[in-house]
Formats: structure tokens, sequence, C-alpha cells
């Protein structure tokens, strides 16, 4: 496999190139996630996913042990209704050769992670794949950890390793690259006003306001 672009065009995502692996977002996981609010990394990994729909960016959902650790969030797995959950006994997503046999049945090659929790289920795949020549961005914000310290040391490792780290609002305005591209900016758009809080509000005050009449002065 080819190195990796690190910067210029070519480090940028682009959705034909890009696959998403969603990593245990499961209740146990969820349960002691101490990094982020709770309510956040539900929302971000879910704006994620319905973002990587939006552009036909093949997504592979994986639970570890979930008759324990419960379901994939219905948030996440209603964006995909007719897609099977891999199901690992794995703690590293990458030593499974279903998930690792999905990815690259894709042909893609920016390979995109976000999970819970980024210390363990995020770190070990990332660095596993970086070291196989993967080009790998990891979206720190749709993942979360035990704790801060636990979070944000996993992202210092994996930026050592080679990591690409983004937040998934970025990930999707990549994908988007340039709004003359209008063949999924309205779905984009509907994406932000669920999951992108202040934008997407801002985004329906302004259509509000273009669609209210000035008034007149009273003179």
């Amino acid at each position: 496999m080819s190195k990796p672009a690190k910067n210029g065009l070519d480090a940028l995502l682009r959705p034909e190139d890009s696959v998403l692996v969603l990593i245990d977002h499961q209740p146990y996981q969820l349960s002691n996630l101490n990094s982020h609010d709770p309510h956040m990394a539900v929302n971000n990994a879910t704006g994620l996913a319905k973002a990587a729909k939006v552009f036909n960016v093949p997504t592979i959902l994986t639970s570890v042990v979930q008759d324990r650790g419960g379901y994939i969030f219905p948030q996440i797995t209603n964006v995909f209704p007719d897609q099977e959950v891999i199901d690992r006994t794995f703690i590293n997503t990458w030593e499974d050769s279903k998930v690792v046999d999905a990815v690259k049945a894709t042909g893609r090659k920016q390979l995109i992670i976000a999970g819970l929790w980024t210390e363990i289920c995020v770190a070990m795949p990332t660095i596993q794949a970086l070291g196989e020549g993967w080009d790998v961005t990891v979206v720190t914000d749709a993942s979360g950890g035990t704790s801060i310290e636990a979070h944000e040391v996993a992202i210092q490792r994996m930026v050592a390793a080679g990591a690409n780290v983004m937040t998934w609002l970025a990930v999707a305005s990549e994908w988007q690259r340039d709004w003359a591209r209008t063949e999924h900016a309205a779905e984009l758009i509907e994406v932000l006003v669920q999951h992108a809080a202040g934008s997407g509000i801002a985004y329906l005050w302004e259509q509000q306001l273009l669609n209210t009449p000035v008034q007149k002065s009273a003179g």
C-alpha cells in the first residue's frame, strides 16, 4: 500500500475514497464515558453516520460482545436499517477478519474510525492499520474515553503513530468540499440542522429571515 499523503490536496478526505468504521457505540461503554457529555457523543456519532450515508461512504458497524455490552445505539443503526452489525470477541477490531475483509471489499483507501473507548477500541485498530499502511483518520468527537486524560493521551499516541484527527463536522465539510457541488448539499444541510446545533439553528433562522416580509415604515 502506498504511503498516504500527509499534506496537500490529496491529504484531504474524499467521499469516493473513504470508508467509515464505527466501533462499540454501546450502552456499556457509554456508562463510563467521562471525556465527553454522553449526549454529545451519541449526537456526534449519529451525525457522522448520517453524513456518511449522504455521501455514499460505506460504513461498517461493529460491536463487542453485544449480548453483555448491549446493542449499538439505535440512533446509529437506524441510519442503516438493513445492515448487519459485526459482533466481535476481539477488543481490537483490526484483529477481526470479518471487519477487515468488509473494509477491504470496499476498495477504499481512506479509513475513518470513531468509537468508544478512544484509548482502547479506537487506539488499537488505528495503530495496527497505520502499521499496515492505511491512511487513518480518527473522528475525536464521535469517540470518547473513560476520562479526559485517557481520551487525550490516546489521541497523542495515535497522532504519533501517524493518524489524522478530525471532528465529525470537519469530516462532513471535507466530503462536501465545494457548495457548488449540489448533489448532496440539501441532504447535508438536513444533517446539520439535526446534529450541528448552533449552525443548524442559524441556517433555519436565516431561512426564516429570507422569507419574512420587510416591514414598511409607518411614514
